[in-house]
């Protein structure tokens, strides 16, 4: 049997909700679908110490503030629970463990299929973020076997790791923030080669990878607070980089290939915690890490390289022939080229906020006004009766 929906919404993160509260406004037909056991557990599943870069002010939903403190950084644990308060105060219909694997379009609608699944629908949201696919270097595979290897979306916490030092591939925000969880960890009475007794042991920790810059202030000092992070979210990443001005064109190519700067942490605070800079890691030798011109003999290495988006499931042509892309050919998160296709939650979809809680909402309003005016326009005009079938008998 074929379910029927005026619009699906593919994913129940914050972009998936958003979407739903701005089409519940709009008083429309809709799911969200979304394959985890519940809301918020793309959030849980990130590394114990996580705490959302930015402070909860910019952490909020449309029609919802984030409870406590404006100026806390909220937990991964506290932003799930927030997420599913959220689906609950504006009784969002988010079906969970439904995991979507085809979309396809049939005459005028889409098809989409989850399992056994069926639902026809004029409207389709992918609201699913850039970050779907776990990315490393070919090379990873070269490494011997008694180094431990996890990438970033693997790593929860420091006991995951065996005794040893530590390589933390990737220098942007993730791997800054983990490897001064490593760096910060002591493990007590653990076994050390050629100690005769167990001793206190400590990660020496290498932070591998280019500067990626940061922000020029901390963010939780006063001129931050009130200043800096008011300047920088509300202003700077959310209306001047974006894809409507020219410098937000400019560096949003940089911006997609490369990611933005380090906002809470600072150089300083790696140095402080004892976390050496290295050069980006090019390859294997004998087994163990090439930093540089350097082999590094390491027991443990965290893959802080990011990952890419999962299109594979998706059969309409809105990708210009890429093979591998990195997001549909959109405008604002509407695909001009499949009317009733939409986007959210993309990394800088319009700005640089985009996939953020700053963003994800303003974009999620913007593809639903677009929706919602579109299917306006196409329902047919009553007559003067009106009534449709009194039009057509008058012709």
């Amino acid at each position: 049997m074929i379910e029927r929906h005026d619009t699906v919404v593919i994913g129940g993160g914050q972009a998936g909700l958003a979407t739903g509260y701005h089409l519940r406004q709009h008083d429309r037909d809709f799911v969200i679908l979304d394959a985890s056991d519940r809301v918020g557990d793309a959030w849980r599943a990130r590394w114990d110490s996580l705490r959302v870069f930015t402070p909860a002010r910019y952490s909020s939903l449309p029609g919802m503030d984030y409870p406590g403190s404006p100026y806390a950084f909220p937990t991964k644990d506290e932003v799930a629970d927030y997420l599913e308060t959220y689906a609950q105060r504006f009784d969002l219909p988010v079906e969970l463990g439904v995991r979507v694997d085809g979309l396809e379009r049939i005459d005028d609608r889409f098809l989409v299929t989850a399992g056994d699944r069926r639902i026809e629908a004029d409207n389709v949201v992918v609201a699913m973020a850039s970050y779907q696919v776990p990315t490393v270097p070919d090379f990873a595979a070269e490494l011997s076997d008694d180094v431990v290897q996890l990438h970033a979306s693997e790593y929860r916490n420091p006991d995951q790791l065996q005794d040893g030092d530590v390589l933390v591939v990737g220098a942007g925000n993730s791997g800054a923030e983990i490897a001064l969880d490593v760096a910060g960890a002591k493990r007590p009475l653990q076994a050390r080669r050629g100690a005769s007794r167990p001793v206190a042991s400590e990660h020496e920790t290498w932070l591998s990878g280019r500067d990626v810059g940061h922000v020029p202030f901390h963010i939780d000092s006063w001129v931050g607070r009130h200043l800096g992070v008011p300047f920088v979210m509300r202003v700077l990443f959310h209306r001047i980089f974006t894809t409507g001005t020219p410098i937000g064109r400019r560096i949003r190519p940089k911006v997609l290939s490369q990611g933005g700067p380090l906002v809470r942490t600072k150089p300083s605070d790696l140095a402080a915690a004892g976390v050496e800079r290295v050069p980006r890691t090019t390859g294997v030798r004998d087994g163990r890490p090439v930093v540089g011109d350097d082999v590094l003999d390491v027991e443990n290495v965290i893959w802080c390289t990011g990952f890419r988006p999962d299109f594979s499931w998706i059969d309409v042509p809105i990708f210009d022939g890429k093979e591998q892309p990195k997001e549909p050919v959109h405008v604002r998160g509407v695909v001009p080229s499949e009317p009733g296709l939409y986007f959210v939650g993309l990394f800088f979809l319009y700005a640089m906020t985009s996939g953020l809680f700053t963003g994800v909402g303003r974009d999620a309003e913007y593809v639903v006004d677009h929706l919602t005016a579109t299917a306006r326009q196409q329902q047919p005009r009553p007559s003067n009766t009106g009534s449709v079938d009194g039009l057509l008998q008058q012709a």
